[in-house]
């Protein structure tokens, strides 16, 4: 089995540290390290999932290779940065050097599918983070346009969602930004479901994060990754239920049904979990590109 990898070091570099990325800042640039590191119900899990941030680094780059849109990434090619061929090496494989930006405190969530947070409200109001939606819609149905539902960023816990006038009153974002983020994420959400639904990959929700270069918005982060998103198996996909999923679900079941409290330190993970897991990030990647791991 690939080893796990759950922590990175550049000595002397500025990092920050995220739930499953370190970000290292060189300046101009920033390296991208994806780890291992899996989280659920807002904790870091002690156990990692083999492999995982290398097929999260292939899928963004195929998305940034793909999308007609411009994004903050470089290369994944590590003799760009002044690192020593000792502390590269663990890196290669899961990390891209990006350019910098001043990034645009906000979750640009796009969701096309009745599903999570959004079905939960749904029951309760009609409506999706504030916007109506017709009656009558169960769990899992397909929206009748994606709808747009920022969320504000949050360093630890829940990112909470606000209304698209909230990020138009927002004197940080104002209207015309706010509009073009929303213009934005819809393009880049509808040419992504697209292609994924030929390779039998329904793209029920996902989160964008864009940033400001030179006054200029791009898209920045990871995109439409199984962490980021919420991918059901075309074949599987049926209204009224909660379909299986490519993403950390397997993880989140086991967790609930553990006994775990969810105040606490989580418990490691059983390797059937972790195996099952990787196993679906694994068939993700190999479905939307085409390409054997």
């Amino acid at each position: 089995m690939t080893s796990v990898v759950l922590h990175s070091s550049i000595p002397d570099v500025p990092v920050k540290h995220g739930k499953v990325r370190d970000v290292y800042d060189f300046g101009e640039q920033l390296l991208f390290v994806a780890t291992d590191r899996i989280s659920a119900f807002d904790y870091i899990l002690p156990t990692g999932i083999p492999g995982k941030g290398q097929l999260l680094t292939r899928i963004s780059q195929f998305w940034f290779d793909r999308l007609s849109v411009e994004n903050h990434f470089l290369t994944t090619d590590l003799s760009r940065l002044p690192l020593p061929a000792d502390v590269a090496e663990p890196l290669r494989g899961r990390s891209m050097v990006v350019r910098k930006t001043e990034v645009i405190p906000y979750e640009c969530v796009v969701r096309g599918y009745l599903a999570g947070s959004g079905w939960l409200e749904y029951q309760k109001n009609g409506t999706v983070c504030g916007i109506p939606l017709p009656a009558g819609l169960q769990q899992s149905s397909r929206l009748l346009e994606p709808i747009f539902t920022p969320a504000t960023k949050a360093e630890e816990g829940h990112d909470e969602n606000v209304s698209f006038e909230h990020l138009q009153k927002d004197s940080r974002i104002g209207a015309d930004l706010a509009e073009e983020l929303r213009s934005l994420s819809l393009r880049i959400y509808a040419a992504g479901a697209e292609h994924a639904l030929r390779c039998g990959i329904i793209i029920a929700d996902t989160k964008f994060e864009f940033g400001l270069l030179d006054g200029k918005v791009i898209l920045i982060d990871e995109v439409l990754t199984p962490d980021s998103s919420r991918f059901w198996p075309q074949e599987t996909y049926k209204v009224g239920c909660s379909p299986p999923s490519y993403d950390k679900q397997f993880v989140r079941n086991w967790l609930l049904a553990s006994g775990w409290d969810r105040n606490s330190a989580p418990p490691e993970l059983p390797s059937e979990v972790v195996e099952q897991t990787a196993a679906k990030y694994s068939e993700a990647f190999r479905k939307l590109t085409g390409v054997g791991i």
